[in-house]
């Protein structure tokens, strides 16, 4: 009980501290190199989303960080757990925003760190929206800056994979920045499979080989959601 106070009291209080921050990044100086400018934006998102998991008492355990390519790419990741997002912001080094459902935007002061972390937000409920935002995201890794796509969609709430929507891997056909697959594994016991609050779980985020998309020619999405799909499920 105490331990779940803590983390809300620390979810808004950090986030509110933090606000004189966002105008500062923002103003950081455009001709700075991309990957150097997002480390120093990212500086307290991460912090603060590694506590909020330390908090829980959880354990994370990093494998294949090193295969991750300098430079812009694309995560695919599972999608087990709401502690997902702060696992993967607060544990691997390389700055990275989320294609991230609209209804985020209703949580207080989160959306404006968020803007500024380069996260795209996607409205499921309206096509049209919808492929704007995979435009946007697409133009966003153009840019020089990482995402990070759930294709399930949604939280399995276990170590079972929902299928892959194929939509969202338009953001690797297209700007074609390398993919790397992430595994969660473990992150689904901290909270939904907690009666009330939260949880200690151990859990293990692995990188998978990189796959790079070829500079031309047309890919197959639908072969190489199957890949990224197989490559995920090897390390559940």
């Amino acid at each position: 009980m105490l331990r779940t106070l803590w983390w809300f009291t620390y979810f808004f209080g950090y986030l509110i501290y933090s606000l004189p921050t966002i105008k500062k990044v923002k103003g950081l100086d455009t001709s700075m190199p991309v990957e150097e400018r997002d480390m120093i934006i990212h500086q307290k998102p991460k912090h603060w989303a590694k506590s909020l998991v330390n908090i829980t008492g959880s354990n994370i355990h990093v494998i294949g960080e090193e295969k991750v390519p300098s430079g812009p790419v694309l995560f695919v990741s599972n999608h087990q757990g709401n502690f997902d997002v702060p696992i993967l912001i607060g544990f691997l080094q390389k700055p990275l925003g989320f294609i991230s459902k609209v209804e985020v935007k209703k949580i207080p002061f989160v959306p404006r760190w968020m803007e500024a972390m380069n996260c795209v937000f996607i409205d499921r409920k309206d096509r049209r929206k919808a492929i704007l935002s995979i435009r946007e995201g697409i133009s966003t890794l153009k840019e020089g800056h990482s995402l990070v796509i759930f294709p399930e969609g949604t939280r399995s709430k276990g170590n079972e994979m929902g299928e892959f929507k194929k939509g969202g891997l338009k953001l690797a056909t297209e700007s074609r920045v390398p993919v790397v697959p992430v595994t969660i594994s473990g992150s689904y016991k901290i909270m939904e499979e907690s009666k009330f609050g939260f949880r200690p779980a151990e859990v293990t985020v692995t990188i998978s080989d990189p796959i790079y998309i070829p500079a031309e020619g047309k890919v197959d999405g639908n072969e190489l959601g199957i890949e990224i799909q197989n490559r995920i499920k090897e390390h559940l």
